[in-house]
């Protein structure tokens, strides 16, 4: 299979181990087919992220599409919001960003080259996230949404890693380590309170967190392996 070619026993393993997962909850939850839909594509998108390949972004369009589509049903707008107003069109933009960042001895292929964030990125990047989360939390709460900081603060840290991700930050991983977190307990307390057999929502988030952390761990080695071909 050509999507899985050059992966490690980890990334077959993770893919594996969720996948069947989902699968099972899917028929012993009575599961929507959606939300098993949206978990699968998702977690093909992100571990193609995390191995720095183009092709996570065809995933991504099928995954925000049928996120947002759930979100609103539990009333999460900010997520709605976030993934039909903002990822689902970035994807598009990120094929075509990534597809003039590709690394030299992959011309053909689909790796790109990996960047650093400097201290001065770094402040800027956490005053922004801190000021919008205020300013998007109370939009939310005038709009009478659910669990709106926890929405709010997951919504402004998922857009700026994004952002990143667009500009291929390694710190993006750290960004979307939080993001996780913030998700499994804003599906948990929405699940809990609104009832719901949307159950593979938690799986995806926490094969992510899983996912994420591999991610910045991968992305480092990358940056630095690619320094030494440059050299």
């Amino acid at each position: 299979m050509a999507i899985l070619k050059d992966w490690t026993r980890f990334e077959k393993g993770w893919l594996l181990i969720f996948t069947l997962i989902n699968i099972y909850l899917f028929f012993v939850w009575s599961d929507s087919l959606l939300g098993l839909i949206a978990s699968i594509s998702g977690m093909f998108c992100v571990v193609l992220v995390a191995k720095g390949k183009i092709s996570n972004y065809y995933f991504g369009i099928v995954q925000t599409a049928t996120y947002a589509y759930i979100a609103y049903g539990y009333g999460l707008y900010g997520e709605t919001m976030l993934n039909a107003l903002f990822y689902f069109p970035v994807q598009f933009i990120g094929i075509y960003l990534w597809s003039q960042n590709k690394t030299v001895h992959n011309v053909q292929g689909e790796d790109v080259r990996i960047q650093r964030l400097s201290k001065s990125g770094w402040f800027y990047t956490i005053i922004c996230v801190l000021v919008l989360t205020v300013v998007y939390g109370y939009f939310l709460k005038y709009l009478g949404g659910n669990n709106v900081w926890n929405d709010s603060a997951t919504n402004v840290l998922s857009v700026t890693a994004q952002i990143l991700m667009l500009k291929r930050f390694a710190e993006q991983w750290l960004l979307w380590i939080s993001v996780n977190i913030l998700s499994i307990l804003l599906w948990v307390s929405a699940l809990i309170s609104q009832g719901g057999n949307d159950i593979s929502m938690i799986i995806m988030w926490s094969a992510f967190l899983v996912n994420s952390i591999y991610g910045y761990v991968n992305w480092r080695k990358m940056h630095m392996k690619q320094n030494q071909e440059v050299l």
